[in-house]
């Protein structure tokens, strides 16, 4: 159970603290609501290339890492398709520092001409790096446009192309900022050992200053149902061929989310699961499996995949997959296998909830999703789902027509 107190300052800023009486360390989150999903499919890339730029200083300090250090802290960030998080963890006793940083950047980041053009180029180099030259680096990019056709899901995090990085301008870059790094697109959660009122009252004083220009965020246009099935077989020079299928289900907040949750839990929580054990281990089809959802805030897709073994036919190896897909949907679970991943996700969370960069870090993320709530109820729904539930979800979902395939096969 993770307490919290909230508030929001009159510039539109959530701010969620939370009394951590075991730790000696504050951790400092803040989370833009600024993702993939929130960029033109002519500018993609910009939110990945905002996590460079926040790191690259401001007007007033132009080594944001240094002041950090000099407190004894740690700092990090990451992009996803529905935000980015920027996290700072240091002694309780300097969180003054890491809310000073956090405020600054927030307003005053340096976005001259040269420090745009060279974080242009790591971002282009990283793109050239991750997904076109590493062997299997552009799957990803495949299945995406495969599976969304309107959705901004169907680019990921570091873009389309690099040339969108390439081509963006000072202004477009500015505007970025302008739009979605301010205080009512922003959610700054705190845990340390302090009195809560009094941690309130330090964002009160670093944050309330910073004046919320406005701008509207321009809708997201929905995914259309998909009604046929969809096929890509691809051929690159990898050591071994894979072959992804992938299903669309519900979002974040639809109890279809923690139904797919443990059902891919089922399939492939470990070196004990269901594919593992059956497609690698028993009939040797695969040397490797996996089945996971994205998570994403709107409308994600169930992913199940394998990288095939030598002697092991690509027709073998999508009926493999399919055959343990049909066994859900026929209900072939065991209470025990019900009961080990039910346990295995209650232990994960109780052991989360033990690290204070977590509770900062889930506070921010649950109050995104517009449902705090769900941070102390999520056990309890997952102790909840039935094999009846996973049946109905996999019947549904698991069909052909909903579903898009990807051979990406070795050349000979």
């Amino acid at each position: 159970m993770i307490k919290y107190k909230q508030t929001i300052l009159p510039n539109g800023l959530t701010v969620l603290v939370n009394r951590d009486h075991a730790s000696k360390l504050a951790a400092v989150n803040i989370l833009y609501k600024v993702g993939a999903r929130n960029e033109s499919e002519h500018k993609t890339g910009f939110a990945h290339l905002f996590e460079h730029l926040m790191f690259r200083g401001t007007h007033n300090v132009p080594d944001f890492d240094l002041p950090v250090q000099m407190a004894c802290g740690e700092n990090n960030a990451f992009t996803t398709n529905d935000y980015t998080n920027y996290y700072i963890t240091l002694p309780k006793e300097n969180i003054a520092t890491a809310l000073w940083l956090e405020s600054d950047r927030m307003s005053n980041l340096d976005l001259s001409e040269e420090v745009i053009e060279t974080e242009k180029q790591v971002v282009i180099e990283e793109f050239k790096q991750r997904y076109l030259n590493q062997p299997y680096g552009d799957e990803q990019l495949l299945l995406r446009k495969l599976c969304y056709t309107t959705h901004p899901y169907r680019w990921p995090t570091i873009g389309i192309s690099e040339e969108h990085i390439e081509r963006a301008t000072i202004e477009d870059v500015r505007a970025f900022y302008a739009l979605h790094y301010r205080p009512s697109r922003a959610i700054l959660s705190i845990s340390a050992d302090m009195d809560e009122d009094e941690m309130i009252a330090l964002a009160t004083e670093y944050f309330a200053d910073i004046e919320d220009n406005g701008g509207d965020i321009a809708p997201i246009t929905p995914e259309p149902k998909q009604c046929e099935p969809r096929r890509l077989v691809v051929e690159r020079e990898v050591p071994a061929t894979d072959i992804i299928i992938a299903f669309h289900m519900g979002d974040r907040l639809s109890h279809d989310f923690f139904i797919g949750d443990l059902a891919s839990d089922l399939l492939a929580g470990g070196e004990s699961s269901r594919l593992v054990n059956r497609l690698v281990k028993e009939r040797g089809l695969f040397s490797s499996v996996n089945a996971y959802i994205t998570g994403s805030l709107d409308a994600g897709l169930f992913v199940i995949k394998g990288r095939l073994m030598p002697t092991t036919t690509e027709q073998e190896a999508e009926e493999a997959l399919l055959g343990e897909l049909n066994d859900l949907k026929l209900g072939n679970i065991s209470d025990y296998e019900m009961e080990k991943v039910k346990n295995k996700f209650e232990a994960n969370t109780l052991m989360g909830e033990i690290n204070v960069m977590n509770k900062a870090m889930n506070l921010g993320f649950y109050s995104m999703t517009g449902r705090i709530e769900l941070i102390n109820e999520e056990t309890d729904i997952f102790r909840s789902i039935t094999r009846e539930e996973i049946m109905a979800f996999a019947t549904e979902r698991f069909t052909a027509e909903n579903s898009s395939t990807i051979i990406y096969r070795a050349q000979l």
